[in-house]
């Protein structure tokens, strides 16, 4: 049983509502319930009849593309219907019937349904035992039009009741859908005359334009509600480029052809456009691809005036021409047959719309310009929301790219690799973002958050508290003490900034990581070997509540290990509850680890691509933010550590110290550079510091120098004059090392440098 079922049926009907025809219904109806409700499902369709309630004979719609182990064999092309079968029996019952379903209105014993699955696949195929197959009568409120098949492994639990309701109500939804589209499929009629009819038509017409969520969709519902209910043809025009808000066009003003549609199949035979080309997504027309406004020319003239028009006069004759080109055999079409409407949005006019009816159909009538302005001007508004929108989730998903790291830091001991995503078209602006932090001492900072919301707002949130955490960061303190001032600064952004957090550091020296958390999923961790584990850290409230104290928690972290940071749009989802997507993640990377081996974890890259893509059709309600690190962690042996006392033969020692490590290592070509630029840092930190400096040597695939002192200022590089006795030693560590650097501690600082690429 689905774990909201109520939720899940309020969104899978809404996919099935939008649909556009009874392949694309079916297609839908698949999409949502495989795998949540089913293992598998196929539908067979009746005849396109429109004047009977039951078809004759049954069809597959489509080859299953995926029964997931739930039947043997595969389902026969086309079955006959006979009146007095038990499958007729189930279709007129109206409802979905399982072998264990018990209606005294309808037929649902165990005989009965195999008797009525016998009739329908035959004796070829291989049935799942139990009530784990369903039959669903796919009825619409005049006719049933076909029946859907509903499969279960024989390892899964038995469909439910409500189960089998979801099933019932999926399918009748589907069943509207194929309906719809085998009545429109028909000769169409004009809208009845009495403005009843008129009006429930603009009613429904434009409900269905207003469920368009960009240009296209809306320009396709107008076509949709316009052919072939209104007219036999429509043609839609938009200015290119579309003009964004208070945005001034400049140059000519261009309207192209964005889309077409035209009557189709029988009754097309009189059109001026081939009428056998039934199958065609877009509808080619004999019209022009584009057009452009010439300033106080017919078409100018008529866009100017807002309202639709007949081609019926010179000027407006001229105006169509204009717009569908003078060699156009629309041309012929004149008088009450054409209506050229104008697409006036709030502020300017964004395009036309031309309606055509065939010569033999009755013409439009002046209570249709009414209709005509209402279709215009819903699309006009559609397409001005449309743009406004679509600019501003590209300035924010640009805003929000700009301000992730463009490319992920190498430190020591770790490797990374990340990915985002955007959300999916229905909010394709978020606040999720990742950092990976270079510290001290090798460390290194991984950082996943996401603030809450969908708005251009909710990005620059996000880098306001990313740009936060990097400074925290710098300063060097403890993960929690970080969540607690990113907490103080949500809070000073507003009352209702608020935000998750997964703030980690990862020492190479010790194989050990702090982890603090603020209200974010929990990481998962890859073991060597191929187990998987959901760690277990302190929950902790979002960033922006305020008065609440964060936890750390120090957990071991295994050379080859693999640490998963994500953010909850990839486990969560309108199906999916958060908990439920993060096993399924934990899964996931279990059976990615495996395709390689206990004795090779899978490469970051490729790891990272397979966590993706278990992210289903509707999974893309939330951008998705994923940071993985491989700890490699350093070798004991590979470490070297001193204290020394800040007195004058503190140099000396750190030169000999640094001559007997890099000896050991073999990496004696590096040693005058490295007692050089040691003695050098040494030094300065013995003029100014009180108490005793460090010095650290790590070797792995470069040499780096660690020297740390209680003196919180910083060296900076300068140019030493000829008669200055001092300030050449960050001249030559800057001119012989690979890289240097400098980072200031609670206590101090560390100033340190690399050199080479050979690691001995």
């Amino acid at each position: 049983m689905l774990p909201d079922p109520q939720r899940f049926l309020a969104v899978a009907g809404r996919r099935i509502a939008r649909a556009e025809g009874a392949a694309e219904a079916v297609r839908e109806l698949y999409r949502v319930t495989v795998p949540d409700l089913a293992d598998g499902m196929f539908v067979y369709l009746g005849d396109r009849s429109t004047d009977r309630s039951e078809p004759e004979r049954l069809e597959l719609d489509g080859a299953p593309s995926e029964l997931g182990g739930a039947m043997g064999g595969m389902p026969p092309q086309s079955r006959p219907l006979a009146p007095d079968g038990a499958l007729a029996a189930v279709l007129r019952c109206g409802r979905a019937r399982g072998r264990g379903s018990d209606d005294p209105h309808g037929p649902g014993s165990p005989d009965d349904m195999d008797e009525a699955l016998h009739e329908l696949l035959g004796t070829a195929v291989r049935l799942p035992q139990g009530n784990r197959v369903l039959l669903a009568p796919l009825r619409a409120p005049d006719a049933v039009v076909g029946v859907a098949v509903f499969l279960r492994r024989p390892d899964r639990e038995d469909f439910v009741a409500d189960d089998i309701a979801l099933a019932d109500a999926l399918s009748a939804q589907t069943a509207l859908g194929v309906r719809e589209d085998a009545l429109g499929a028909g000769t169409p009629a004009a809208p009845k005359a009495p403005d009843e009819d008129r009006l429930r038509y603009v009613g429904a017409a434009t409900r269905r334009i207003a469920r368009g969520f960009d240009t296209d969709e809306i320009v396709l519902g107008l076509c949709r509600a316009a052919v072939p209910t209104y007219s036999d043809a429509a043609l839609v025009y938009l200015r290119d480029p579309l003009p964004v808000g208070d945005e001034r066009p400049t140059g000519p003003a261009v309207l192209r052809l964005r889309r077409t549609d035209r009557l189709k199949g029988p009754g097309a035979e009189g059109l001026v456009w081939p009428a056998e080309t039934v199958d065609d997504e877009q509808d080619d027309l004999d019209a022009s691809d584009w057009s452009e406004v010439v300033p106080g020319g017919a078409l100018a003239e008529v866009l100017r005036g807002v309202r639709p028009v007949f081609a019926d006069t010179p000027p407006t004759r001229a105006a169509l021409g204009e717009l569908v080109g003078a060699d156009s055999a629309l041309n012929d079409w004149v008088g009450s047959h054409a209506i050229l409407a104008p697409l006036r949005g709030r502020r300017r006019v964004t395009g036309a719309v031309v309606f055509l009816r065939r010569p033999e159909r009755l013409a439009f009538e002046p209570a249709d310009l009414l209709v005509a302005a209402q279709l215009a001007t819903h699309t006009a508004l559609g397409v001005d929301k449309a743009v406004l929108y679509s600019r501003e989730a590209f300035i924010a998903d640009r805003l929000q790219r700009a301000m992730l790291p463009q490319t992920l830091p190498r430190p020591t001991g770790v490797r990374l690799a990340a990915r985002y995503l955007p959300a999916a078209e229905t909010a394709r602006v978020g606040g999720d973002w990742y950092d990976a932090i270079p510290l001290p001492g090798s460390r290194v900072a991984l950082v996943v958050g996401d603030v809450m919301g969908h708005s251009m707002t909710s990005a620059a949130v996000m880098g306001q508290l990313r740009t936060t955490a990097l400074t925290l960061a710098g300063l060097d303190l403890p993960p929690q003490e970080v969540l607690h001032h990113l907490d103080e600064q949500a809070q000073r952004l507003g009352t209702d900034r608020m935000a998750t957090c997964l703030y980690v550091v990862y020492d190479p020296v010790s194989h050990r990581m702090t982890v603090a958390n603020a209200g974010h999923p929990p990481p998962i961790l890859l073991y060597p070997g191929g187990k998987t584990e959901v760690l277990t850290v302190p929950p902790g409230a979002p960033i922006g509540v305020g008065g609440i104290d964060f936890e750390a928690v120090e957990l071991d972290a295994p050379t080859g290990a693999t640490l998963l940071l994500y953010t909850d749009g990839l486990v969560e989802s309108r199906l999916r509850d958060v908990w439920t997507g993060i096993e399924q993640l934990r899964e996931k990377l279990a059976a990615t680890a495996q395709l390689t081996g206990p004795d090779r974890p899978p490469p970051l890259e490729a790891l990272c691509d397979e966590v993706l893509d278990m992210l289903g059709p509707g999974d893309r309600d939330d951008d998705i933010a994923l940071l993985a690190a491989r700890f490699d962690g350093i070798a004991p042996s590979d470490v070297a550590y001193w204290t020394l006392e800040p007195e004058a033969g503190a140099p000396g020692r750190a030169r000999r110290l640094t001559r007997q490590a890099l000896a050991g290592w073999g990496l004696e070509d590096l040693s005058d550079t490295a007692e050089l630029l040691v003695s050098e840092i040494v030094t300065n930190a013995v003029r100014h510091a009180s108490r005793p400096i460090s010095l650290r040597l790590l070797h792995t695939d470069v040499l780096r120098c660690e020297v740390g002192d209680d003196v919180p200022q910083l060296p900076r590089l300068r140019q030493a004059k000829a008669t200055d006795e001092h300030g050449r030693g960050l001249y030559l560590v800057h001119r012989l090392a690979r890289r240097w650097g400098t980072t200031r501690l609670g206590t101090g600082k560390i100033v340190w440098f690399e050199l080479g690429g050979n690691a001995g």
